[in-house]
């Protein structure tokens, strides 16, 4: 029989700011982890690596990597798995497209992306690619729920050293606008199945029927959900939104997901594009589109395609002069919201723009009140119930405001919105069916040719997870606990079918609430207003988005978030926050070799993932370990060694640094442990003794580009050289 030889601890390969930081962090904790003899190995998630794991037949034998994301889809279902996964890239199509070039610029023989595939091979290398797009990682990965909540550490540390906030005030013009009809909130059907099943979907038209998709398996008892939004109530609510701004004054925002929901989203967003070029569309269609204009691509690829054209920039300008000003994501730069899909992602963007007190830069460089547009109704109204509680009551208060907790039904792609492969663009006017296999029609619509029709399942055995998760977290801390299902909703109230029962069988109904989103965002506001502290028990999209809301307002950002995935067969995942502002940060080390990541997220999954190791396997020294790096990690916020936002100052690798330094002296001074006390010892005195000599050779390197040889796929020798520029600390880590 084969000696197993996965890792103790699998740290995830990843991209931008977060792989940066890992050149640093990383060998620090494989010389750390060395001393209990737990060994940590990575595997590449990537958008690089997914990309090259997925066309090796377009490889050479020595550029081919195995696809570890297959790997690690396989080992949590196992109760061995103990994974700590930092934010990976969900690819929109420009990034996608983006990074392929790149790897073909570096040697890699790969196609090229088909933006309109006619042959049977084209349609292959497009399928191939699409299925790298959005959120491709998290539904493979995620096979448990979420636990996330803010460390203790943190959030003393954030109520000790309050972040500044916007100041809110009731005249405010910052408004949320969502459509009233026509949306995926509106269209939604559900159903729970009694039994198992396997469903088609078919679209009929007057030409006859089209099977959109076959063989769906849905295991008894998975709710199974379907909706869809129209293409011109989509298309009348951007037009009056424009109009609506402009005669507010304030800028035009677009807030979409178009990484995880990576086939509806993008759509949404051509259609805002096309919106707003609305007048350039009607003179100048024809021409564009023989140009490759796709406005799912957004204005940025847009004007690329157009540039030589002088009538077509001209239209573009004298349109652009018409609207409101824009919300940018880059006024210096001239990049609006509107160019690339991907730049403002609503889970990121809408609590920035809360937490700076509604406003959002504008063309001119400046704050202004903003229409925040969200077109589907089924979360803005979180957004909206924020915006007007903060109108009415003035700014959250981080010094005395509670937090709140979250527990998210994630498991098994629970709730997996807008991505492949049930989402379609409908091509032309008809009935689209899920039709079960004894015949029953499950789900209709009526469509018309451009609507997006979506469907999403959620199983049985993750919800009943859940549901335990809850009561368990709420019995553990006493904490006000509500779940976030609104009676009301199609796919909410067959939820609350599953919940009430459960809650009733164990004794703990008087113990939870249950809300609509908007009241539910309401009540937990006024919670933290209190100081007092409540648990948000949320779906998979909620999750996502409240989990960066509460944080950004709580503690000024959710990297510093503990994400526990208690996988459902008894392994771990533990997720080291978000990464929304990555690549802002990769351009900064670029030009000035100074990394502002903050890989605080990184060190409090380090310690949970090092206790339940020696949960699970009895090594004691891993739980010396893990509470060793608490120490360290309540040292790094004590003496305020996060990195500084400014070149010249202290960044992201002198943060490691420290963190070793104090990780080293918990393990010296601890009394558990006297083999890794003595170990450590002398490597907390070297450390301690050479902290100007460090301190000065990591500042050296500051103030000119650096090279890593590559935006999503870096030379792993040049990625080294810039992140560990410190060779005396290089020889004490070893």
């Amino acid at each position: 029989m084969a000696e197993n030889t996965t890792p103790d601890i699998i740290y995830t390969k990843v991209d931008e700011a977060p792989e940066l930081a890992s050149a640093s962090l990383l060998p620090i904790i494989q010389r750390f982890a060395a001393a209990a003899d737990v060994t940590v190995g990575t595997k590449d998630i990537s958008l690089a690596g997914r990309i090259l794991a997925t066309f090796p037949e377009a490889l050479t034998e020595a550029q081919r990597i195995s696809d570890d994301l297959a790997e690690l889809g396989e080992l949590v279902k196992t109760p061995e798995a103990n994974v700590i996964k930092l934010p990976n890239i969900s690819a929109s199509e420009p990034q996608l497209v983006a990074a392929v070039k790149e790897l073909q610029a570096q040697g890699y023989a790969l196609p090229d992306y088909p933006y309109e595939p006619t042959t049977d091979a084209e349609k292959a290398v497009r399928a191939k690619y699409d299925s790298i797009k959005g959120s491709a990682v998290n539904p493979v990965l995620r096979e448990g729920n979420s636990d996330r909540r803010a460390a203790v550490a943190v959030k003393k540390f954030a109520q000790a050293n309050p972040h500044r906030m916007g100041d809110w005030t009731g005249d405010s013009k910052t408004v949320v606008s969502s459509m009233s009809g026509g949306d995926f909130f509106s269209n939604e059907k559900s159903a729970t199945l009694g039994s198992a099943a396997t469903a088609k979907i078919v679209l009929e038209t007057a030409d006859g029927e089209t099977v959109l998709k076959d063989g769906i398996k849905y295991p008894a008892g998975t709710v199974v959900d379907a909706t869809f939004m129209s293409a011109a109530a989509l298309d009348a609510f951007l037009a009056e939104q424009i109009e609506a701004t402009k005669a507010e004054g304030t800028l035009f925002s677009l807030h979409m997901k178009a990484t995880m929901m990576k086939v509806s989203d993008p759509i949404i967003f051509g259609h805002a594009v096309k919106a707003w070029l609305a007048p350039v569309f009607e003179a100048h269609g024809n021409k564009m589109r023989e140009l490759g204009v796709n406005p799912n691509g957004g204005l940025g690829a847009l004007l690329e395609r157009v540039k030589d054209d002088a009538e077509i920039m001209a239209a573009i300008e004298a349109c652009m002069a018409e609207r409101p000003p824009m919300y940018m994501v880059n006024s210096d730069r001239g990049i609006t919201n509107l160019h690339v899909p991907s730049d403002v992602i609503i889970d990121a963007s809408m609590p920035a723009l809360i937490r700076a007190g509604g406003k959002g830069w504008g063309p001119d460089g400046k704050e202004h009140d903003t229409n925040c547009v969200i077109p589907d109704n089924s979360y803005a109204p979180v957004y909206d119930a924020t915006i007007k509680f903060f109108k009415q009551h003035g700014k959250l208060n981080p010094a005395t405001a509670g937090t709140v907790q979250n527990l998210g039904l994630m498991a098994q792609k629970a709730e997996e919105y807008g991505s492949h492969p049930t989402t379609f663009e409908i091509p032309a006017a008809g009935t689209v069916k899920m039709i079960l296999d004894d015949g029953t029609v499950l789900h209709e619509h009526a469509v018309d040719a451009g609507d997006i029709w979506r469907s999403a399942s959620t199983r049985k055995a993750p919800i009943e997870d859940w549901v335990n998760l809850a009561i368990d977290r709420q019995r553990l801390t006493g904490y006000r606990a509500i779940f976030w299902l609104d009676a009301n909703r199609a796919h909410d109230a067959e939820l609350i079918n599953y919940v009430k029962p459960i809650l009733q069988a164990k004794g703990v109904e008087d113990k939870f609430e249950i809300m609509a989103p908007r009241e539910a965002t309401i009540a937990s506001l006024e919670t933290i207003t209190k100081g007092e502290n409540t648990i948000a028990i949320t779906g998979n999209v909620l999750r996502d988005y409240l989990t960066d809301l509460f944080p950004i307002l709580e503690l000024a950002t959710s990297a510093k978030m503990l994400s526990i995935v208690k996988l459902m067969n008894g392994g771990g995942l533990f997720e080291t926050g978000a990464g929304g502002s990555a690549p802002k940060h990769v351009q900064q080390l670029q030009e000035e070799n100074h990394l502002r990541w903050d890989s605080l997220g990184e060190f409090c999954a380090l310690g949970e993932s090092f206790k339940f190791l020696a949960e699970a396997k009895g090594n004691k020294k891993a739980q010396v370990l893990g509470d060793a790096v608490d120490a360290a990690t309540q040292g790094i916020l004590d003496h305020d060694r996060s990195p500084s936002r400014k070149v010249g100052e202290p960044d992201n690798r002198d943060s490691h640094y420290w963190f070793a330094r104090y990780w080293a002296e918990a393990l010296a001074a601890q009394s558990d442990d006297a083999e890794l006390a003595a170990e450590f010892a002398p490597i907390a005195k070297a450390l301690a003794e050479n902290e100007a000599k460090i301190t000065g050779e990591l500042a050296a390197v500051q103030g000119a580009p650096a090279d890593t040889g590559g935006y999503y796929h870096a030379d792993p020798a040049k990625m080294a050289a810039v992140m560990r520029p410190s060779a005396t600390l290089n020889g004490i880590i070893g």
